[in-house]
């Protein structure tokens, strides 16, 4: 009998050409399926949450897989994978679902944090953006607010991209700062393509008052993409969190 389980992973991005795999680059869920299938001995599937872009972060992505029939009680695919896996991609854990819950589909919310520095840190060269320019964080805060009021967030999408709507329900999105560093955390049901960063670089134009709190509202309206500001970096970015219902777990 197959069953389905969800793992649980976090994974530095700077060395892989986003999670999903690809033809001309290695990608997470590449070096993922590889080493699963080898602690396995069987050619193993995953699904993930969703996709981020090369460079992004994860400290929590969720995928899943099905095995047929019951993984060994002391078979501790944990830290068997954690052995294999390179040292930047982790495994949490690993738990049964239901046969047909999906990581990408039934996730009821997902969270993402953009992190800058304003001095140069070489600790930090590949884990947050910096950004020398004095920003006016309360302006893009009060900018910021406004995103829980819409839907449509054609202007922060990529273009041609596949989906059938640009609609997200944004339920939280602010700036707060944490120690040397400002985090921009952002919580939606779904997200577009390269949303978080074209928001963040809009935000940017704010808080350099290039643009007004009512011009970033008239962007938003707009639904064009060539209205808002440029992409950040992708190194700022990480997925932090994906919820579930509590009734898809066994």
């Amino acid at each position: 009998m197959k069953k389905r389980y969800f793992i649980y992973l976090s994974y530095k991005g700077t060395a892989y050409h986003g999670w999903q795999i690809q033809p001309n680059g290695i990608s997470v869920q590449e070096v993922l399926t590889k080493a699963l299938s080898t602690v396995l001995r069987i050619e193993t599937e995953i699904t993930g949450a969703g996709r981020t872009d090369t460079g992004v972060h994860a400290r929590l992505m969720v995928a899943h897989f099905d095995v047929e029939g019951e993984l060994p009680a002391e078979f501790d695919l944990t830290n068997k994978l954690n052995s294999v896996l390179p040292c930047d991609i982790s495994i949490h854990k690993i738990v049964e679902v239901q046969p047909e819950t999906h990581a990408r589909f039934d996730a009821v919310s997902r969270r993402y944090e953009y992190h800058i520095v304003n001095e140069k840190d070489v600790f930090k060269t590949e884990l947050a953006a910096r950004l020398s320019d004095k920003l006016d964080f309360e302006a893009m805060n009060l900018a910021a607010a406004i995103l829980s009021e819409y839907r449509d967030f054609t202007s922060f999408s990529k273009l041609h991209t596949d989906v059938k709507t640009n609609n997200c329900v944004i339920s939280r999105a602010e700036w707060t700062c944490q120690g040397d560093e400002w985090v921009f955390t952002i919580e939606a049901d779904r997200f577009l393509r390269n949303m978080v960063r074209a928001i963040v670089g809009t935000l940017f134009e704010v808080g350099r008052h290039r643009m007004s709190v009512d011009e970033f509202r008239a962007v938003i309206e707009a639904k064009n993409r060539c209205k808002a500001g440029v992409s950040v970096p992708a190194k700022g970015l990480y997925l932090v969190d994906i919820q579930y219902p509590e009734n898809l777990f066994q």
